[in-house]
Order: structure tokens, then sequence, then C-alpha cells
């Protein structure tokens, strides 16, 4: 490795050579934010006098001696591409404006020096030598006409034509002075002698940020020849970044679905920032053979992972609707398995029918356990040990037997404590998504003529007793019942419906939005075709009975739609062991032991338990007490008598924690951490028989 100090200009200025921009760095994607705080650095260092260098960081290359066609020089970068290109970008603004100014010599000095090789053949000329779907952005904005309109985008295009606006004939000599001045660490790495991978993992760790997907990317192709490189991004990971996107937002969800994959593949789920890491570990060598056995497999599954994300590239219009509740509830623990279901579909080992009775269930397992409150946390275990339990002659029937035979809070809730939680449930403050689910499903249960309500402005939630009731509801149901409802009922099922007249409707007293005709507009109940206001249109009065009601005919239709599997099984006994999210309530419960960290604790006690992690964490990462919120929760303290602290116990020689708490709570602090800590699997609980 050889590093230096140098002048950007000079370095651009190198006779003969390209700056090569290998396929495996991600693409060039510099926000105007960036170009301008960087022309703002470079006009204010052209001012300067004082000033003869301005620092922008380092570039890293590999230098093999490498060779075009026509005998360039070939610098691979490997770091310092986006400062590379925009610098570039600046140049280019310049050399078209000098054009405009008439200043000629200048024009082709700017030209030649820094922006091509003179007499290198056409499709060699540009020095700086980008990925292929930046290639032709490049060129455009050096060679076209003025006018002439780029087809398609490029974060290239939107930057140049930024520089081009902010670059005139005032701040010409300004910039050029300025860039005159940028400096950086000009770091030459051989490949026989330097690692130019650790190398890049190294400048990683200090700030460049990358995602999972890119260091995996550069991991995969790094180490190949060109044309290995060329030939493994073009036929796997081109295919892959292309179909792992969710293209409605045209958001890349690569480090997502490499998650997935590895927690398929793996039977660990990897921390969201571990995936490069356990990825490296499972494939630990980057062969020819061995990359594509890998990405053969990657590239069959991301076509699923496709459509799971993106529902509207289904063309069978049942499997779509489907896969568009699931995307609306956002069951993307499900994905693991719902690939490899996809893809026995796909394969015909499944039929239709069997492909769409899966998707059901695992909307009806998710939404009832939502239902419930039960945590989350479960599912990722569940959903990624769930495919091994696939039985392919009783496909269907092995998996609603897994589903069911599950206890403790991995269960699958029966019908009774579905319909109790249900009718009690806020569903009005949950995530709109899920709320526009709930009644949309319940109204088109089927429905021939399905209304839509997700995008659809015109029909909207409607609250039956209104969340700001007119006067005449107090005096029309008594004080008693008014109250009652309003704190116990107002926001559940029984006393929420669809309207395509909420504002009309607002909160008028029961029989006027019932029978409300205004202007001849038929605004009320009594003119609504929805199944969810059919039976208000014999009510007389909406009060409590009318609410349990109606809200006793909902959950039953829930139950329908939601189905629990018709079948027999006998329940799993508990493990001996859980992680403490899935650990049921520990209030009245003693343990017999835990394990955090791979070691066992003979504790029996949840307050020894606390204490226990507490000081671990404490000891393990102090600073993430005083980042967080976490040392506010749990009172961490110097001073116990000064902060009112009734149960001071010692985690460190100088801190204090308050332990005067119950289990419940106990058990929401640590979880708490863990979360903070990115330690969710790490702490495992039995309890005492």
């Amino acid at each position: 490795m050889k590093a230096n100090e140098t002048r950007v200009d000079k370095f651009l200025a190198t006779n003969e050579t390209t700056f090569a921009i290998p396929v495996y760095q991600r693409n060039y994607d510099w926000t105007l934010f960036q170009c301008k705080q960087l022309l703002f650095d470079i006009i204010e260092t052209g001012k300067n006098d004082r000033t003869n260098a301005h620092f922008i960081g380092s570039i890293v290359y590999v230098h093999d001696d490498v060779y075009t066609a026509s005998g360039l020089t070939e610098l691979t970068i490997i770091d310092g591409q986006q400062r590379l290109t925009t610098i570039t970008l600046i140049y280019i603004a310049l050399y078209r404006l000098a054009k405009e100014l008439n200043n000629q010599m200048l024009g082709n000095r700017i030209h030649k020096t820094y922006l091509i090789n003179e007499f290198a053949p056409e499709a060699e000329k540009l020095k700086l030598k980008p990925t292929e779907n930046n290639k032709d952005a490049l060129r455009h904005i050096l060679n076209s006409s003025e006018g002439e309109e780029f087809k398609g985008y490029s974060k290239i295009i939107e930057n140049f034509e930024y520089f081009k606006s902010a670059i005139n004939a005032v701040n010409f000599e300004t910039i050029q002075k300025g860039l005159s001045k940028l400096i950086f660490v000009d770091i030459a790495l051989d490949r026989q002698k330097d690692n130019p991978q650790r190398i890049f993992e190294s400048l990683n760790s200090t700030g460049l940020e990358l995602s999972q997907a890119d260091l995996i990317r550069n991991y995969i192709l790094m180490g190949l020849s060109r044309a290995n490189q060329d030939k493994i991004y073009k036929n796997y990971w081109e295919v892959i970044e292309r179909n792992a996107k969710d293209e409605i937002l045209n958001k890349t969800r690569v480090s997502e679905f490499i998650r997935d994959y590895l927690t398929l593949t793996s039977k660990e789920i990897p921390n969201k920032g571990d995936v490069y890491t356990k990825f490296k570990e499972k494939h630990p060598t980057s062969t020819m053979d061995d990359l594509e056995i890998v990405l053969s497999e990657l590239k069959s599954l991301v076509k699923f992972y496709n459509k799971l994300t993106n529902p509207q590239n289904e063309a069978d219009r049942d499997i779509k609707t489907q896969l568009e509740y699931i995307n609306r509830l956002e069951i993307n623990v499900a994905f693991p398995f719902l690939m490899k279901v996809y893809e026995d579909y796909s394969n015909s080992i499944i039929d239709k029918n069997t492909f769409l009775s899966v998707l059901t269930l695992v909307q009806s397992f998710t939404f009832r356990r939502f239902i419930l409150g039960l945590p989350t946390n479960a599912l990722n275990k569940i959903f990624m040990n769930l495919y091994d339990k696939v039985e392919t002659d009783k496909y269907l029937l092995s998996i609603e037997k897994s589903l069911l035979q599950r206890s403790g809070v991995q269960r699958f809730p029966r019908d009774t404590e579905t319909i109790t939680a249900l009718k009690e449930k806020d569903v009005y403050n949950i995530k709109p998504k899920n709320r526009t689910y709930l009644l949309e499903r319940l109204e088109n249960h089927q429905n021939k003529e399905p209304v839509i309500i997700e995008g659809n402005s015109d029909i909207t939630i409607e609250h039956i007793f209104p969340q700001n009731p007119d006067a005449k509801w107090k005096i029309d149901l008594g004080a008693d019942e008014y109250n009652f409802i309003k704190e116990n009922y107002l926001n559940t099922v029984g006393n929420l419906t669809l309207s395509g007249n909420n504002g009309k409707l607002a909160n008028r007293p029961f029989l006027d939005k019932k029978e409300m005709n205004y202007d001849g507009k038929e605004q009320g109940y009594i003119f609504s075709r929805l199944w969810l206001n059919r039976d208000l249109k014999e009510i007389m009065k909406w009060d409590k009975d009318e609410i349990e009601k109606r809200a006793a005919l909902i959950t039953q239709r829930f139950i329908d739609i939601w189905k629990l599997p018709d079948i027999q099984v006998e329940l799993e006994a508990s493990s001996e062991e859980v992680n403490i999210f899935d650990a049921e309530d520990p209030k009245f419960k003693k343990l017999e032991y835990a394990i955090f960290f791979n070691q066992k604790l003979e504790i029996n006690q949840v307050a020894k338990l606390y204490i226990e992690v507490f000081k671990q964490l404490f000891d393990l990462q102090p600073e993430t007490f005083f980042t967080s919120d976490l040392g506010k929760r749990i009172t961490l303290t110097k001073t116990p008598k000064d902060h009112d602290v009734r149960q001071a116990v010692q985690i460190s020689e100088t801190y204090f924690i308050e332990a005067n708490i119950d289990n419940v709570g106990k058990f929401d602090r640590i979880k708490q951490a863990l979360t903070i800590f990115g330690f969710e699997d790490e702490l495992l609980i039995k309890y005492a028989d």
C-alpha cells in the first residue's frame, strides 16, 4: 500500500489513465444536499487567499498494472467514487460554461485535461469509467447539444443540472481556484501484497455508509477478475438487485432479502447489522463455482420475494389479492417461509388452492395474534422453522398442525379468546393499514361487489357513537350509559362502521345519522348498501345493548373470515427454556434458572434476574445507558436519595437503579434494554414448575 497527499486536479489530469468504477460498487447516489455542500466548500476555499488546501478525504484504488485495449492505465476505484464522480460533474459544468462564454482555450484545456483521454478510441475516451447504468448519462452531459433530453432518470443528470445552474460567469474563476486547492489521501493498493476487501471493510467501519447488501456485493465480486465480475454481476447480482426492491417506494430491499435467505437456510435470524458478517461465515470462499451455487439459489428465490414485496406483479388475481393483504399487514417475518411455499407453487408441487389456503392461514394466525396482543417477537422463530414441518403429501395439513400445536405466547388463538379480545380491543387507534384491512375484509366477506377502502377517499371510518358527541346524546342515553360507552366502547369494532358521508353525519344524534337525506343525497345509514350498516337501518336507539349485539355479529363474521383450522391436535409441551420475549407473563411466577449470553444463571427470582442483566449490560457497554432513554427508564443514578429511589440496588461501583417494580415491569425494562443493545436472542428463562 502506498499513501500520498495529492491534489485532485493533478490526479484527474494523469495522462492516458482511466478511473474505473467496478460493478460491485454501489450506484452513484449523492443527493443535492451533498452536492451543494461540496460546491459551497469549493467556493469558500477559492475565495480564501490564506488557505492553500482543502481536504476532502481519501480515494482508494487498486493499481494492478491493468491496461485497456488501447493501452490506457486502468485504476480500479474501491473508495471515493461519489466524490470523484461529483467533481467530474463540476468540471463538465465548467467545460460547458467555457464554451458558452466562447473561451475556447479554457474549454479545451478542461476537456482534454480532466475529462477525456484525447487520443483514445471513442469507447475509451472518458477518463471516468462509471458503471454501465451511469455511463450513458455521463456521455450525454459531456457530448449532447443544449436542450437535448436524456431518456430515463439518473442522479448524474439531476446533480449535473444543479451544477450547471449554480456555476456562472461570476463564480467561474473562484470555483476553478477552489478546485485547484482540493487535496485527498491517494491510497494505491497492490492486489498481490494488499487485501482490498479487508481494507474496504476497515474504511466502512470508520464511517462509510454502506448497506449490508453493498458489503456483500463487494465481498462477492472484489476478488474476481474483471471478466468474472461482469459475468456474476450481469447473470446474478443485477437480477437480485432489480427484484429485491419495493417498486412503489423505489427502495432497495436486497439487505432484507438476504437476511430472510440466511434465516431460511441457517435457521438463525441475523441482526440487521450482522447480515454481511453472517453471509461471510456461511460462504467463506468466493470461487466462481461456489458463487454460482449460492447466487443461483438467491436468483431463484428473489422472483418470489419480488411478488411478496410487490403484489401488483402477480398475474393471478386471487393470489394477488391475498398477497396484497399480507403486504398491508406487513407480515415480513413470514417471508422466509412464504418464499419456499411460493417456489413450491411455481414448481407445481402444490396447486393454486393449496397455495391460497397457506396465504389465508398465515393471515389468520398472525391477525388473531394481533387482536390478542401476543408478542410479535415469537413470529420470527415460528416462521424460520415452519417450512421444515411441511410434509409434501399432506402439505396444508402439516402446516396447520404445526401452528395449532404451539402453546403459550406462540399459540394460534382459539375462537373464544379471539372473540373476547376483539369485542374489547381498540381497533381505531391501530395502524391505519391494519384498521382498513380489518373493516374492508369484514365488509367484503362473500360480497360479489367488493368495496375498496384502501386508497379510497370517498369511504372513511365512522364512529356511530361519535368521538365528540352532540349534547343530545347525553340526554337520550343518560349520563351513566353515555359515560360507559365513551370510556369502554367508543373505539371498539361494535361502534365502528364505514361511510361515504362521514363529514355530513359528524356528531349528530343517532336517528339524524340514520335517516339523513340532506338535499336528497341520501347520507343516512338507511340508504347505505354496505353490510356493516345493514342492521343499523332497523335500530331506533344506539345504546350499550345495541353495541354489544353488533359486536357479537361482527366477531362471528371475524371468526368465519380468519378461520381456525378444523383439526384436532395435542398441544406441544412448553419447552424447557424460552426466550424472554416469548415467555408468559411473570406475575406470581418463580424462575428455575436463566441463560444469558450462553451462561447459565442459577437464579430463581425475577428480581435477581433484573439486577444481574443490568449489571452485565452496564459492564459491557455503559455509554448506551446515557445515549438512549434506558438510563431514565431504570432510574440510573449515582445518588439514589436525591432521585427518590425507593429501593436502590447497585449495578456498578458508582451507579444504582430502582428495584421497587413489579415483575411485569422488570420484564418490560429488560426487554427494552435487550432491544436497544440488539441482544433480543441472548436471554432464555425457565419457569419453575
